[in-house]
């Protein structure tokens, strides 16, 4: 019997009859409620093969939209009380406006699904995932969970997942989504919190209806799970709704989830590993793996007083990615729009600049793969990925002598070099040892805006 069922909740009929099949004693369920059989799903190749997401944090947090990570400002305020938060409402809203205000105000009157999903694409994004909920508790779509806290309720009155999802859709793209477990302020994930999680009315009533509510509604092809870290697994029910997620939900074949599925899970429980934000593994990882990274340095939500010297730059973002993509992780790169639907200008920049790189030397990355080696020892700035009997060498940075030493790759009689940018002309090269190494002469070039270079390399080793 589910922890939940133990502790005297009562799980909704939706909940408990998937839940019941994937438990039952001789089921022929093929994967059960524990971490040993759930682990040992392979993931969908589509996640593997694609390589590049775009991660987008919006909602009623978007209309303060100021301070280091925007998303919290309701925790920053009430919980933490820290003092730029708490002097900016001091300064510019009267006395007994509360955070549940900020909501008749989140309008997004400028939210063109179509007009994001064509950005989206054009950034070379293979997939999206979109806040569905964030720590606040307010829900992107009309929540029959969330009464009068969600976007067809207040503010907005739309469904902006479905909107969304629509969008991405007729670009070809997957579609994921972003659901936080937990709540900073819902009554009753305090009351189970306050037992010490040996209550489940919060999951039971709100957060596993909400799931298996977006899984029936919208299909995602990812669930990207978040909020777990106060609570463990145990209490989230989180191995119950990953077997009926992959036994019997309808994206059963095709859904990726992450690893954020209760207090000690991440980075060893899950389909792909997130780990920490911004997670950059120091040697290659046994795990599939994927570095969420936000172009605000500072912030994951929209900042209205945000500058230009805390966003990455173009260069910058192609070398996180490059990293990120030879070390075998996909890089999920996020964007926060204003509350009225707008993507800033700097970021839709930055989103097609990455495309525009992507355009050119995407043969590097999508469905490729780590190399017997991910980076050159010597001076130059160069990663490898592989694909079939092919080795890329990505380049951060020109070489100043137009001339590029490559000490790990061994030649053959069959060894031809291009450069993607001029994948028609083969250049000239010489064995740097006799038994390995390359001196590559280097054509012309102009200057990139996204400083790196993808050289082919066939018929080497």
């Amino acid at each position: 019997m589910s922890p939940a069922l133990r502790a005297g909740c009562i799980l909704p009929v939706l909940l408990v009859v998937p839940f019941l099949l994937a438990w039952a004693p001789g089921c022929t369920a093929r994967y059960t409620a524990d971490w040993a059989s759930l682990d040992a799903r392979p993931l969908p190749q589509w996640f593997d093969d694609a390589k590049i997401g775009i991660f987008v944090h919006w909602g009623v947090f978007s209309v303060p939209g100021i301070g280091q990570f925007s998303e919290w400002f309701w925790c920053w305020w009430k919980i933490q009380k820290r003092a730029d938060q708490v002097n900016f409402m001091r300064k510019n809203y009267p006395p007994g406006f509360e955070y549940a205000d900020f909501a008749t105000q989140f309008h997004a009157e400028f939210f063109n699904p179509d007009v994001w999903a064509e950005l989206f694409k054009a950034s070379g994004a293979k997939y999206v995932v979109f806040t569905s909920k964030h720590h606040e508790g307010f829900t992107n779509w009309p929540s029959a969970d969330s009464w009068n806290w969600n976007s067809m309720a207040v503010g907005p009155h739309r469904d902006l997942v479905g909107e969304l999802v629509q969008a991405v859709r007729k670009k070809s793209l997957h579609m994921g989504l972003y659901h936080s477990l937990y709540e900073w302020f819902h009554p009753l994930y305090l009351a189970d919190k306050a037992s010490g999680f040996k209550t489940q009315e919060f999951v039971a009533r709100k957060a596993l209806p909400e799931l298996v509510n977006l899984v029936t509604a919208y299909k995602p092809d990812l669930i990207w799970s978040d909020g777990d870290w106060e609570a463990p697994d145990t209490y989230w029910n989180s191995t119950e709704f990953l077997a009926w997620l992959y036994n019997d939900s309808p994206i059963k074949d095709v859904v990726v989830t992450n690893d954020r599925w209760g207090k000690g899970c991440y980075c060893k429980h899950g389909g792909y590993y997130n780990c920490a934000d911004r997670y950059t593994p120091g040697k290659l990882p046994d795990h599939k793996w994927e570095k969420c990274q936000s172009i605000d340095k500072r912030s994951w939500g929209y900042r209205r007083n945000m500058k230009l010297s805390e966003l990455m730059d173009l260069p910058s973002i192609v070398k996180d990615m490059v990293y990120v993509v030879a070390m075998g992780g996909n890089y999920l790169l996020n964007i926060g729009p204003m509350s009225d639907g707008m993507i800033a200008p700097v970021f839709e920049e930055r989103l097609r600049g990455l495309g525009a790189w992507l355009g050119i030397n995407g043969e590097a990355i999508y469905a490729s793969k780590t190399w017997r080696v991910q980076t050159e020892n010597s001076t130059a700035n160069v990663w490898y990925t592989a694909k079939n009997n092919t080795v890329y060498a990505i380049i951060l940075g020109w070489p100043s002598k137009q001339v590029l030493q490559l000490t790990v790759p061994k030649m053959s009689a069959a060894t031809q070099i291009t450069l993607l940018d001029y994948p028609n002309v083969p250049l000239k090269w010489a064995p740097l040892t006799p038994s390995a190494g390359l001196v590559i002469a280097m054509p012309p070039m102009p200057v990139s805006p996204g400083n790196a270079w993808c050289l082919k390399l066939e018929g080497v080793v």
